[in-house]
């Protein structure tokens, strides 16, 4: 098991180095986030020893699973599935230092209140739906710059920059326009010069799209089929805001 992990890691990293080549960007330009949904925290640990240190868990109820296992381990978390508002308190106590899936006004609105009665700040990523499909969360491109200008209003909330879930599609160019179009959202938002807004980081593609993500700017690769295996629930799971 071991083995499989660290030789899965080194095949994703020596892909994203690739990509980083063919796309005459430096590789420092971008991360490697561990999408460690239904992942045991004993295949996690095996991952960060290679010296790997950020990981992403969708589902609150996994993040306070694992948090024993995890919490002596150098790592950082971030969280990327949809938040209900009433799992905020439980994402703050179990150290999630950056949402990438802030995606309406009230949950941000929630989330100030909460970090203002304990005195903290959080990073956030704006999720953006470019692919247009009910099925996925994440505000609408055209609506995107008016949710970041009124969560810019809230000053326990730091903007770092946005993140989508591409298309599930083989077909690399319909793939291709989603990136591309939070590739433009980030420009556009960038050109406005907001305060309480950096848009540094573009989280976009997984484990079948990476290259084509990283051509189009990526600066955060989230992984997790490619290095922990197949999973036995679909994507679409995952999404689900009915799931608890």
């Amino acid at each position: 098991m071991e083995n499989e992990i660290i030789k899965n890691l080194n095949h994703v990293l020596k892909r994203i180095e690739t990509a980083c080549v063919h796309s005459n960007r430096p590789l420092s330009d971008v991360k490697l986030l561990l999408a460690t949904k239904t992942v045991p925290a004993e295949r996690i640990k095996i991952a960060l020893s290679t010296g790997q240190t950020l990981i992403a868990e969708n589902k609150v109820q996994e993040l306070k699973e694992k948090y024993e296992a995890l919490k002596t381990t150098p790592h950082i978390n971030h969280f990327i599935g949809h938040l209900q508002t009433n799992k905020i308190k439980d994402i703050l106590k179990y150290d999630v230092s950056c949402i990438q899936s802030l995606d309406r006004i009230e949950l941000a609105t929630k989330l100030h209140q909460r970090l203002q009665l304990e005195n903290k700040t959080l990073e956030v990523l704006i999720q953006v739906n470019t692919s247009n499909e009910e099925s996925k969360f994440g505000v609408h491109p055209e609506k995107a710059l008016e949710l970041v200008k009124q969560v810019a209003q809230l000053d326990t909330l730091k903007i770092k920059g946005l993140m989508t879930i591409g298309l599930f599609s083989a077909e690399t160019e319909k793939v291709r326009a989603c990136f591309r179009l939070l590739k433009n959202t980030q420009q556009q938002i960038n050109a406005l010069h907001l305060s309480n807004v950096e848009m540094k980081e573009l989280s976009m593609g997984m484990s079948n799209d990476l290259e084509t993500a990283i051509e189009e700017g990526s600066t955060i690769i989230r992984i997790g089929t490619a290095i922990f295996g197949q999973r036995i629930y679909p994507d679409s799971y995952y999404w689900d805001e009915t799931k608890k």
